[in-house]
This record gives structure tokens, C-alpha cells and sequence, in this order.
């Protein structure tokens, strides 16, 4: 068995056979990071011709030091402990040579799945043995991390939508349904974009995501037909429309009420009373709500942008790569709409799961991410577990300088810009 650098062709036909892999270990990423800053090299590990491993292995040096990273971990048997071995010995001894000092990997190792919805765990019976054979190999690994804390996250959320379409919207929590068809009845729709488009993302996501503009433009032209990008638009004179015939219902009720609370007065309605009073805040709620929508009108007659979502395709999986949301309009549920519609849009067209992407750990976390992972969760998705990050050192006496010379550095920087 030999390891060699692999041409963009034959990198490309390994992973399109490959069972389990993620978007982010394609050669398009490898070219979407290439204007990230990052060097790539894709490496395969050949045995009498064939390529039975490989990996997209993404460097990138700082202060002096090269420091390389492979994106959801190396396309290989992680159970074949034997290849694991010798395609860890040449991987190592290949990055060593280019200078590189260590390199991490944070592999689609399944620890646990977990179904909120039955209270169930799925756990992975050759877990422990995998994780002992990467750490007799030289792996060290990183922590069990509950955030996100690492370059991707140890958690995703995942839809099987190989199901009926009925099944999957019951399979919703009720409250969002309801928020999905409050949604359509709002005037929100939802829109095919174009690459010009993609500004209305960006502005949703740049102060949270460390990505630019570019990098929004390359994930478009690099995935090209195996991304989707889609978003919502509130239509300013339906949500009017809606407003006004939800107050028009409301006063005819209200009218009603009165007349019938003023030919029974004698008998002091008090039933009648009460469903006056609470008609009343429904009546007083469409009016504030009126006023407010004739406002969005003049000033939008175009309609809002609300939210948005870049999805890439990869055989049988749909992933959300990147999403946001303006969360002045959040009211409006763009959101559920538009996750809900992506389900639909998918099933269809025969893929069998939906990745939404990153949770935080919903074990132990039950305050900063509670909003995200309950929205994620409540579409019927299970959470996945990974194992997390591992470091395999190359280079061990630059390595060690590296180690010390990084916390150094970040001493010195705050110490300048305090």
C-alpha cells in the first residue's frame, strides 16, 4: 500500500462511491477554502491500483507554522483497524515531509443518536473499540465538547424524509404547525434565488459567521447544480389584507356580542361579558396590528426579505450549509415555512435525509441554545452524536513550539489592545 496525491478526477470518483461522507470533504470545499486562505492537497492510499482511503487534507500556515485540517475526518473503514494503522503511518510521514506539525480531524464517527420525541438511544456497539484504536495509533483526542467549540459541531440534527409526506408534517411539533400555516397565511413566500441574491444572506449572517462575501459567491459557483439557495419574502400587501379581514372578523363578533349582552341585560350575562372582554383584546390586538402593517406597506411595497438558506446536495443527503433570518420579522414564522417547504421540496425529488446542521449538547445544555435546538428538533429530526476532535501530531519538536509559541502570542495581543 502506498500513499499518493491524488488528481481532482480521481479524488472526486473515491468520494462519490464512498458510503458515509460530508459535504465538506468534496473537492468543492477544497476549492471554496482554497480562497480562504487555505492550502489543499487530496491524498489517497493506493493498494494494487485502487484507491481504498483518502482525504482532503486543508493546510494553512501562521506565524511560521504549518498547521493542517481534514474536514469531518478521512474517507476510510474506520472499523478496519489494519488500514487504519498504515494509512495513519503514511499520512503522517507525508505531512511531516511538507513541513506540516500536526493535523486534526473531527470524523463522522457515530457515538450516539438520540430521539427526544420517544425517548430513545441509538449507541454505536464498535464505538469504544474505534476510539481506542485512534488513540493507539497516535490520535489525541480533543474532549467531548457540548457547544461549539470546534471547527464543526459534535452535534447535528437529522431528518429522515424517506417517509410519507403526511407522516413528516405530523411528525412536527403541533405549535409549528400551526406557526407554518400562520406563516403562508401572513403572505410570506418563498423564492428560488440567484447568485445576485445571495447579499440578502450575508446580511443576515455576517455578524455571526466568519465567512465573507466571497466565500458565499464560491460556495455557489463550486457546488454549482448540487446547490439550492432559497429565500422568504414577506408580501407587505397580503399581510395588510390578512390583518384587515382578521379585524373585520373581529368586530362583526364583537357587534354581535353587544347586541346579544344588551337584549339579555336583565339577567346579567356574565358568560357573554366574558367572551366580550376577550374578543375585545383580539379586537384591540388586529387594530395595532393593522396600523402597523399599512406602515410596512408604504415603506416596502415591494415586499421584505426574511430569511434565507443555502443548501448543498451530496447523493442521498441535503444539507443546510448556511441559513439566517432578519430577527426584526421573526414574528412571521419565515423560518418554519421555509424549513418545512425544504422537507417537502426534497422528499419529493427522493432524498432520504435532511441535514439541518449544528446543535449544542441537549443532555446539558438547557439555556444558551435552547432556541436553536428546539427549533431544529421540533421537525421531527434525532440528534447525532460524533466522537469530536482529534490531533494527530506530525512534527513533534516543532509542534511543541508551535504549543508554546501560541499562547505567548495571544498574551502579547491582549496585553497591546488593552
Amino acid at each position: 500500500m502506498q500513499l499518493k496525491e491524488l488528481t481532482n478526477q480521481e479524488y472526486n470518483n473515491f468520494v462519490l462511491n464512498f458510503p458515509t461522507k460530508a459535504i465538506y470533504q468534496t473537492k468543492e470545499y477544497a476549492f471554496i477554502m482554497n480562497n480562504q486562505g487555505y492550502d489543499s492537497v487530496f491524498l489517497g492510499l493506493i493498494n494494487d491500483g485502487l484507491v481504498i482511503a483518502a482525504s482532503l487534507i486543508l493546510i494553512k500556515k501562521e506565524s511560521g507554522f504549518k498547521y493542517a485540517y481534514a474536514p469531518r475526518g478521512f474517507l476510510i473503514n474506520y472499523e478496519d483497524f489494519y488500514l487504519l494503522k498504515e494509512f495513519t503511518i503514511q499520512i503522517k510521514e507525508y505531512l511531516n515531509k511538507v513541513g506540516v506539525i500536526a493535523v486534526k480531524i473531527n470524523p463522522l464517527i457515530i457515538k450516539n443518536i438520540y430521539n427526544f420525541e420517544d425517548q430513545t438511544l441509538l449507541s454505536n456497539p464498535k464505538y469504544d473499540l474505534i476510539f481506542e484504536a485512534l488513540q493507539h495509533n497516535g490520535y489525541y483526542h480533543l474532549g467531548y465538547n457540548n457547544f461549539f467549540e470546534a471547527l464543526k459541531p459534535r452535534f447535528e440534527a437529522i431528518i429522515q424524509i424517506d417517509k410519507d409526506i403526511n407522516t413528516l408534517f405530523k411528525n412536527i411539533k403541533k405549535t409549528y404547525r400551526t406557526k407554518i400555516r400562520s406563516a403562508i397565511n401572513n403572505g410570506i413566500t418563498i423564492y428560488k434565488g440567484t447568485q445576485e441574491e445571495l447579499k440578502y444572506l450575508y446580511n443576515f449572517t455576517n455578524k455571526k459567521y466568519p465567512r465573507n462575501l466571497e466565500y458565499f459567491n464560491d460556495c455557489y459557483k463550486y457546488f454549482n447544480n448540487n446547490l439550492d439557495y432559497y429565500y422568504t419574502k414577506l408580501n407587505t400587501n397580503t399581510y395588510l389584507k390578512f390583518i384587515q379581514n382578521k379585524l373585520n372578523y373581529y368586530e362583526s363578533k364583537t357587534n354581535e356580542l353587544n347586541e346579544e349582552i344588551i337584549k339579555k341585560a336583565q339577567q346579567n350575562p356574565k358568560n357573554l361579558i366574558d367572551k366580550k372582554i376577550n374578543m375585545d383584546k383580539y379586537l384591540n390586538k388586529y387594530q395595532n396590528e393593522l396600523i402597523e402593517a399599512t406602515k410596512l406597506l408604504r415603506k416596502n411595497q415591494t415586499g421584505i426579505i426574511t430569511c434565507g438558506c443555502i443548501i448543498v446536495k451530496n447523493n442521498t443527503e441535503v444539507t443546510i450549509l448556511i441559513d439566517g433570518d432578519d430577527s426584526n420579522y421573526r414574528r412571521f414564522n419565515s423560518k418554519h415555512l421555509l424549513i418545512w417547504n425544504l422537507i417537502e421540496t426534497y422528499q419529493k425529488q427522493g432524498f432520504k435525509t435532511f441535514n439541518l446542521g449544528g446543535l449544542s449538547n441537549m443532555i446539558v445544555d438547557t439555556n444558551k441554545y435552547f432556541g436553536l435546538n428546539e427549533f431544529k428538533l421540533n421537525f421531527g429530526a434525532k440528534m447525532y452524536e460524533y466522537t469530536g476532535d482529534f490531533e494527530l501530531i506530525c512534527h513533534k519538536r516543532n509542534y511543541n513550539l508551535y504549543r508554546n509559541y501560541v499562547p505567548l502570542k495571544n498574551l502579547i495581543k491582549n496585553k497591546l489592545t488593552k
